[in-house]
């Protein structure tokens, strides 16, 4: 009992010890807060403030708002089968077993262990007694080691390894959101190239109606030849931009298919002209919108991460104390289990403090700090950047409403002067070469309406990444509260 009581007082002293730790204080970086978007609302940036990650907040099935069912069909086969989101959901598990695995230095390590021995000590050895003997050494026993954490070695590893956690857990996040914002944008480009071939369809229709009209005039004399080789030429071309067109909704289709994890030669998206609207941009869409975004939030825990990563080099130059203790039974006869076989050792209650390591420690402390300031330049980088695409997108909403305006305008009056045109070749006022070129503007300001529609629901898909998901109940609902 008296051999106990130093083992106690020196594990209590330990334990009062382990309050310490080498990581210096972590503070989140600044991010930037402007009152609002330059694109949204020109109002002058409003410096930097700390971070404040709302990751955590639910994104919900933001493609929903666009109300269609094939997309949301194909958005809930990506979720089950996409292989890049099952990979990180996989870096995401190892990065939770990571976690349990340093939390485990903290507990004590208990291993229980026997063995059986057959041994014969030679007769000649030193001060033998009766000569040579034979006999079976049996030992059952268990012993315990516990390394105290004085200096906040493993609090700051498990500190650590949970920041890294968290990080894989906003890089299974972005990932999700990457991958339904890819499969929305290359849904939308394929439904613009639908319409680009019913249009161009249309078009090779009518415009096999006009050569067919230039052969009657030039058979009937009224025509020349120059003619019906424009005519010719006009409708080839408007059959070459078909296949082309066809060509690339292919390769969206093959897209499409890898994304949902489905193999290109069983997926087929049937062929459909929809109309979609862009949702309302809100009125104010408060700089904090970027903090929901999990890249962000990635960023931000791998630099804690990396603080606490400089507790654990500043540890290394302290002494470790580990304590450790065995007990069981060692017995030469059959009855091991009884009270004179027993034995037990509390101890030894190993310091171990490094003299001389050739600089290792003080180069492992100048790596961590120095990964610390990578991680938090590489923070503020992403916030950045997070900052530069929201007002791409922003930009990209607002100005390609306007060009769409006025991209259909010239349309329509694309095909007044195309109609016109027709009428005046067939009353002889004009020859062919106004008609061709005016099937040739009105074809292309046509399609031109098409790809900027395709445009403006590819900037709504970016909006969303941007913003790190549904942005509108959450912009109107800081709005109001602001």
């Amino acid at each position: 009992m008296r051999a106990a009581k130093p083992f106690a007082v020196a594990t209590m002293a330990a334990l009062l010890l382990a309050g310490c730790s080498m990581a210096p204080a972590y503070h989140p970086q600044a991010t930037p807060t402007p009152a609002a978007f330059k694109e949204d609302q020109p109002l002058p940036p409003a410096g930097w403030a700390t971070a404040m990650p709302q990751d955590a907040t639910a994104k919900g099935p933001w493609w929903q708002t666009f109300a269609d069912p094939v997309l949301d069909d194909l958005e809930a086969r990506a979720e089950r089968a996409s292989p890049t989101l099952a990979a990180a959901l996989a870096r995401y598990d190892a990065a939770r077993a990571a976690v349990r695995d340093a939390s485990a230095d903290l507990l004590p390590q208990v291993s229980a262990n026997g063995q059986i021995l057959r041994q014969r000590l030679s007769g000649e050895r030193p001060v033998a007694i009766n000569g040579a003997t034979t006999y079976s050494n049996r030992i059952v026993g268990a012993s315990a080691t516990w390394e105290i954490d004085l200096w906040g070695r493993i609090r700051n590893e498990v500190s650590a390894s949970r920041a890294e956690a968290e990080a894989s857990a906003a890089d299974l996040a972005n990932v999700r959101l990457s991958l339904q914002a890819q499969l929305a944008d290359a849904y939308f480009r394929l439904r613009g190239l639908d319409a680009e071939r019913e249009l161009l369809e249309r078009t090779v229709v009518a415009f096999g109606r006009a050569q067919d009209l230039t052969q009657t005039r030039h058979d009937g004399g009224i025509a020349n030849g120059m003619d019906v080789s424009r005519a010719r030429s006009t409708l080839s071309s408007a059959r070459a931009q078909l296949s082309d067109v066809a060509n690339d909704r292919a390769v969206l289709e093959h897209q499409i298919a890898a994304l949902t994890g489905e193999l290109p030669s069983a997926f087929a998206i049937a062929p459909a002209v929809k109309t979609f609207a862009p949702p309302v941009t809100p009125a104010t869409a408060p700089s904090e919108l970027l903090q929901r975004r999990p890249d962000v939030a990635q960023a931000e825990r791998l630099a804690f991460a990396a603080n606490r990563r400089i507790g654990v080099a500043r540890a290394a130059w302290f002494p470790a104390l580990s304590l450790g203790a065995t007990g069981g039974y060692n017995s030469v006869r059959t009855d091991l289990f009884n009270g004179p076989a027993s034995f037990w050792t509390l101890g030894p209650a190993a310091l171990l403090q490094p003299l001389f390591d050739g600089g290792r420690r003080t180069a492992q402390v100048k790596i961590s700090r120095a990964r610390y300031e990578e991680a938090a330049s590489d923070y503020r980088g992403t916030v950045l950047t997070a900052f530069r695409q929201a007002e791409d997108s922003l930009a990209s909403a607002r100005l390609l409403a306007q060009q769409s305006v006025d991209q259909s305008d010239a349309a329509r009056e694309a095909n007044r002067t195309e109609q016109l045109a027709l009428t005046r070749y067939r009353d002889g006022a004009s020859d062919y070469l106004d008609v061709v070129t005016a099937q040739t503007a009105a074809l292309s300001a046509e399609r031109a309406v098409i790809q900027v529609q395709t445009q403006r629901m590819q900037a709504a898909v970016a909006l969303v990444r941007a913003f790190g998901g549904d942005y509108r109940g959450s912009a109107t609902q800081q709005a109001g509260q602001q």
